[in-house]
C-alpha cells in the first residue's frame, strides 16, 4: 500500500493560462504552509515538479522529510500557444477549439501544447514508477492542478470531465492510496 498526497503549489495569482512558464509561487501565508506540513506524515518522501512554484512549495513543506529529485515529467499541462494567456483572448481566437479542449478533454490539444491524454500518460508513468520505486511509503507530491486532476481521475475511474468537476485549491491534499491491485480515494481538495 503506497499513499500519495498530492499537494498544489502555492498561488501565482497569474489570470491566465499558466503551464509550464515558470512563475514564482506566492507562499506569503505562512499559517497555511505551516497547516500543510503539519498535516502531512512526518516520514513521508516529497518530490514535485521541476518548475519553482512547485520546487518552492515543496521546501517550504519538506521539514526533516527526505526529498526526491524533482521531476519534469510532473509539470502542468503544456498549454503550448495558450501559455499565459487569457481565456476569453483564446476563445476569440478559435472558439469551436477552447470549447473543445475544455467541454470534451481527451484528445484535443491546444496549438503546439498537449492533449489531455498526454498529460494523464505523462503523469501516470512518473507516478507508477514512484509507486514501484517506493511502494509502502507515503509520498508527498507537489505539483499542479492538471497533474493531480490526472491522478483523481484515474483513481475514480472516472471521465476526464467528471475529474474536471473537481476544485482544486493552491495548498490543498488530494489524498489517495494504491492498494497494488487498485485505488482507493481519501479525500480531495482538503484544506488543512
Amino acid at each position: 500500500m503506497t499513499r500519495l498526497h498530492l499537494v498544489r503549489h502555492g498561488p501565482t495569482h497569474a489570470k491566465t493560462m499558466v503551464g509550464w512558464s515558470d512563475l514564482p509561487a506566492d507562499l506569503s501565508d505562512t499559517a497555511a504552509v505551516a497547516r500543510l506540513h503539519d498535516h502531512l506524515p512526518p516520514e513521508s518522501l516529497v518530490i514535485s515538479s521541476d518548475l519553482s512554484r512547485a520546487i518552492d512549495t515543496a521546501s517550504a513543506i519538506q521539514g526533516a522529510r527526505a526529498r526526491l529529485p524533482h521531476h519534469p515529467d510532473l509539470r502542468e499541462i503544456n498549454f503550448g500557444t495558450w501559455e499565459l494567456r487569457g481565456f476569453k483572448d483564446i476563445e476569440a481566437d478559435d472558439p469551436e477549439l477552447a470549447f473543445a479542449y475544455w467541454d470534451n478533454p481527451g484528445d484535443v490539444r491546444p496549438p503546439e501544447g498537449e492533449s489531455w491524454n498526454e498529460v494523464r500518460a505523462r503523469v501516470d508513468a512518473v507516478v507508477d514508477a514512484l509507486i514501484a520505486q517506493h511502494t509502502g511509503q507515503d509520498l508527498v507530491v507537489v505539483a499542479h492542478f492538471g497533474v493531480i486532476l490526472t491522478q483523481v481521475q484515474r483513481a475514480l475511474d472516472v471521465t476526464a470531465q467528471e475529474a474536471f468537476s473537481h476544485k482544486i485549491d493552491n495548498l490543498s491534499v488530494t489524498e489517495l492510496t494504491h492498494h497494488g491491485d487498485g485505488w482507493s480515494v481519501g479525500r480531495i481538495n482538503h484544506l488543512p
